[in-house]
């Protein structure tokens, strides 16, 4: 019995070890990718297209090369008003979702001037902010929190009023109080809805700074990009663009990670 037990132990089948699995699952991505840089360069040379117009690949990777200094120098400023807009808008908005569930007054009041708010175009914003402000940081730290508070405003009062009434019955139940309510269960239920907010505002605020800096600013990535366009350096204007497009792709990263780190059961609950 026991060399039949080995036996079968021995004939089964092998799985096969996956080494490199994070690799395996992004390769068609990659793939995907060099195939359309690859594709974009021989449609540039098979018909001849100016520079001016758009630049192959390896005419933006000299640019990389050539402008190095000036794209760090405007990438920190671009960087340090996204950066703030995300922290204040989305704290002002938490902020005031945690007033709109405990107070219907407030919500009332407050959620219509929001909305109204959200509905003025932030180009239209921008120019207004400046001629109060200056062209320095203030206005484009504003614009970049605008722009992430009402997605966060939104998702974060449905998360604070997401959590079942079962639930609140038992904490009362069990003599809970307001804060262990709040904490234990309010918090915890709008975690999801918060990060699907973060992860929209960790984008959209690159894109209020660079529209900030496009209508009064001498520096920031926004301005590089209206000064390479007015002077068709259109090289430059593609490594700047994506510089623009790294740097939002690696806020949502931060907070994707951040994600998984605060909310281990919702990992959990998909695996």
């Amino acid at each position: 019995m026991a060399d039949a037990t080995v036996q079968t132990v021995a004939r089964a089948p092998r799985q096969p070890s996956r080494r490199w699995p994070a690799i395996e699952d992004k390769l068609p991505s990659i793939i995907a990718a060099i195939g359309l840089v690859a594709l974009w360069q021989l449609i540039v040379w098979g018909f001849s297209v100016p520079t001016y117009m758009a630049p192959g690949p390896l005419d933006v990777i000299n640019a990389f090369h050539e402008n190095a200094a000036t794209l760090w120098n405007n990438f920190w400023p671009t960087l340090f008003e996204a950066a703030l807009g995300f922290v204040f808008g989305n704290l002002v908005a938490i902020l005031l979702a945690i007033l709109f569930v405990y107070s219907g007054t407030a919500e009332r009041a407050f959620y219509p001037i929001a909305v109204f708010i959200n509905t003025i175009p932030i180009i239209a914003v921008a120019p207004i902010l400046v001629l109060i402000f200056g062209n320095g940081y203030l206005p484009k730290v504003i614009i970049a929190a605008l722009i992430c508070f009402f997605p966060t405003l939104v998702n974060m009062v449905r998360g604070l009023k997401a959590v079942q009434p079962a639930t609140l019955e038992l904490m009362r139940v069990l003599s809970a109080s307001g804060s262990e309510v709040f904490w234990k269960v309010r918090i915890q239920s709008s975690l999801p809805f918060l990060f699907a907010a973060l992860k929209i505002a960790s984008t959209t605020c690159v894109i209020g700074a660079i529209v900030a800096e496009w209508i009064g600013s001498n520096y920031g990535l926004g301005a590089l990009i209206i000064e390479a366009t007015y002077n068709f350096r259109s090289p430059l204007l593609y490594a700047t663009v994506f510089v623009a497009a790294l740097l939002a792709v690696s806020l949502f990263v931060i907070v994707s990670v951040a994600e998984k780190k605060l909310i281990r059961w919702k990992s959990q609950e998909v695996h």
